[in-house]
């Protein structure tokens, strides 16, 4: 019809669809080797520290390389490195099949952990670039709750795969997936929106933003790489705010991700078929929480128009409740009860993802790649170390110690976004007077 406002595309969501489907494969290949680790530690006669040292390995990595990953996808973009980082876990996810005692174990899986180091900083660059700051909570929190998709499904497709073909055959099965998606995703994906066929100008006016004539902000882009302010960002309090709460985030995350399929099957005595029922529970509800507390933030956002409000609030809810409900479960005598509970903080847990990973892109702008890669980085030095602190603990105390330990950082994690974090100040101030939203038009 003549005069009718031409239609927005929706180029934007295949792209997040391919974003998300990376995410679920992220969580797959790093929970597999969780859900095996019973059979894979009685085969080799792994005790509780070993293991916990093999869990360790891969998070070492991951966390080391998370800056460099981030800062690969702020220079070269993300079409060419997320492509190549995935091709080449992918491999080392095949390759863990062939290890043959502890030592082969903890060396793979240490290079496993540098491939997938940069996923999520690529992808936050990535989504900054393809998404208004109005989307930001909501596409974090889908993106997030693919991934804890891919390790809610990693325990009973394990148990599945191990029970027909043993469990050398996970490695294989995932490696292939991951390889596949690497080139659907050079083949599919565009550093830019403005150089994707499947975006037209209504949707690129929307993605940007339009000026007072209805143009395109020509100043939003950044084409050229820009030097990181390393020492700037290194001194800025806020930065190592984003990184502190993560930490506490992540330590937590890690129980869940190692031992909860051992700590179901040793010390709450279920089966090994059961255990692959159980060790989901948490994990699908942290899916639910994950979008929703992306939704949530967002909501507030628009809303009040307050992006501390919308942040902080939903994150301290979601430590805090993740306190509340993981002490009862390591506390109480009834498995099922556990169970519950379990389930209940890891929905909490996962609530404060959507805030989190909308920080970076709200106080990093051009930088945000950098910046995701900076708080992963010290976010996951905790889920190096929590595997480790939680199997010394069972070997030398109990089970309901390594929870209590990740119930008190919770509580510190609040407080630090309550007290610290301010997503408002961008991280670069130092740098330049400018506020996140004109440091991220590449002013």
């Amino acid at each position: 019809m003549e005069g009718q406002q031409p239609r927005r595309s929706k180029g934007r969501w295949y792209i997040l669809a391919l974003i998300c489907l990376m995410y679920l494969i992220t969580y797959l290949d790093r929970v597999n080797i969780s859900a095996a680790a019973p059979i894979i530690s009685k085969e080799y006669g792994f005790d509780k520290i070993t293991m916990g040292a093999i869990f360790s390995a891969f998070v070492w990595a991951y966390a080391l390389f998370q800056v460099p990953g981030g800062w690969l996808s702020d220079r070269f973009g993300a079409r060419p490195v997320i492509g190549t980082i995935v091709a080449y876990w992918s491999v080392m996810t095949a390759a863990t099949a062939a290890a043959t005692g502890a030592m082969s174990f903890i060396v793979l899986r240490f290079l496993f952990g540098i491939g997938e180091a940069g996923a999520f900083p690529g992808a936050t660059r990535s989504m900054q670039l393809w998404y208004p700051r109005e989307e930001r909570g909501f596409v974090q929190g889908l993106t997030h709750s693919a991934s804890r998709l891919g390790a809610a499904i990693a325990p009973p497709l394990v148990v599945f795969i191990m029970s027909i073909w043993g469990w050398r055959s996970v490695f294989y099965v995932c490696g292939v997936f991951g390889f596949v998606w690497s080139i659907w995703w050079y083949l599919s994906y565009r550093n830019l929106p403005e150089e994707h066929p499947l975006v037209n100008q209504e949707e690129l006016k929307h993605i940007r933003g339009v000026d007072g004539t209805g143009a395109i902000k020509p100043a939003f882009i950044e084409r050229k790489a820009a030097s990181v302010p390393w020492s700037t960002l290194l001194r800025s309090p806020n930065m190592w705010a984003i990184m502190c709460a993560y930490f506490t985030y992540v330590y937590c995350l890690w129980i869940f991700l190692s031992w909860l399929p051992s700590y179901l099957f040793e010390f709450r005595h279920f089966t090994l078929v059961k255990v692959g029922l159980f060790a989901s529970m948490p994990l699908f509800a942290g899916v639910i929480g994950d979008t929703v507390g992306g939704l949530a933030t967002d909501w507030l956002l628009k809303k009040t128009g307050n992006t501390k409000l919308a942040r902080r609030s939903v994150a301290i809810v979601g430590l805090l409740g993740c306190c509340s409900f993981i002490v009862p479960a390591a506390l109480t005598a009834n498995a099922t009860t556990a169970i519950y509970c379990l389930t209940a903080s890891m929905f909490f847990l996962e609530c404060t993802i959507g805030p989190s990973w909308a920080v970076p892109m709200d106080a990093g702008g051009k930088y945000s790649g950098t910046v995701s890669g900076m708080m992963n980085m010290a976010g996951n030095f905790g889920g190096a170390l929590s595997p480790l602190v939680f199997g010394f603990l069972v070997q030398y105390g109990n089970w309901q110690a390594p929870f209590i330990v990740a119930a008190v950082l919770l509580v510190i994690g609040a407080g630090v976004w309550a007290f610290w974090l301010d997503p408002n100040r961008s991280v670069l101030e130092g740098a330049a007077e400018a506020s996140p939203a004109h440091l991220e038009q590449g002013a």
